[in-house]
């Protein structure tokens, strides 16, 4: 199966790239299952149903979220009514929606989603990630029950990114991290052939303080003083995320490339 994994959507500009980019990808990459993580979308801050009726039209399979999941009000409705956006599985228990879901891709392939938040340096605690996500894995098994399975670590840390990684080793396809809006440079297949990258970045505008113009994130560093709001940076956009091959026998991965399309960045291609 080929997966494309799409890093946080941040603002007009990332919707932008999301809407010009991702429905060619979907046809000249012959891709069979596309996530994005959408919870940037809506002025860099959640997600609006609006905004996410264009990224799944755009060619998204499933939108997971974040820590900043129902920033915007109206998700907390409409997440319950669109079972293609995902929150994070560890989040308060009474949160509407779901934290995982199984998902029908090309020639009627299962593939789960399940999307966990970190616990290091986050604003908030939250439940322990790990066993949250070893229920989910142990009843949906790679390679029987599903075909690959997609796990987005939302959180701060690298290092809690790689222990998930580890965590998740032989159990998932894919266990990519988001949150931080820096992509990095350490995509490969871990031993038990699970695919991992610390962080899928951003599809956002790079000419910016993790995709938030430029000005007032600089006062703040320098003053220790707000003046104004964040505002997300509103230049061309780089399609940020990772592409995975895997083994529909097993659901292991074969092949992990990380994916640069268009803005600032390199781009790159599977």
């Amino acid at each position: 199966m080929r997966i494309l994994f799409l890093g946080d959507v941040m603002g007009r500009a990332g919707r932008a790239a999301i809407t010009a980019r991702l429905p060619a990808l979907r046809t000249d990459w012959a891709l069979d299952f596309v996530v994005v993580n959408g919870e940037n979308a809506s002025s860099g801050a959640g997600l609006t149903p609006d905004h996410a009726r264009a990224i799944l039209a755009a060619g998204a399979d499933c939108i997971t979220l974040g820590d900043h999941a129902f920033d915007q009000k109206d998700m907390l409705s409409f997440i319950e009514t669109e079972p293609r956006i995902i929150r994070p599985l560890n989040f308060s228990k009474v949160a509407p929606g779901k934290g995982f879901r199984v998902f029908t891709a090309t020639q009627g392939r299962k593939v789960l989603v399940a999307q966990v938040l970190g616990q290091v340096f986050m604003k908030r605690p939250f439940d322990d990630p790990f066993s949250a996500i070893e229920a989910v894995l142990k009843t949906h098994a790679l390679g029987a029950a599903v075909q690959a399975a997609v796990v987005d670590m939302h959180c701060e840390a690298t290092s809690e990114k790689m222990g998930m990684g580890h965590w998740c080793d032989g159990q998932a396809s894919l266990v990519v991290g988001t949150h931080t809006h820096v992509p990095t440079a350490d995509a490969m297949i871990l031993k038990g052939g699970t695919a991992y990258l610390s962080d899928a970045g951003m599809c956002g505008d790079y000419d910016s303080v993790i995709g938030m113009e430029k000005l007032e994130p600089l006062r703040r560093f320098v003053t220790g003083m707000a003046k104004g709001r964040f505002e997300p940076a509103a230049g061309e956009a780089t399609l940020s995320g990772v592409f995975v091959e895997t083994d529909d026998r097993t659901g292991k991965a074969l092949r992990v490339v990380p994916v640069r399309q268009g803005g600032r960045l390199q781009e790159s291609a599977p």
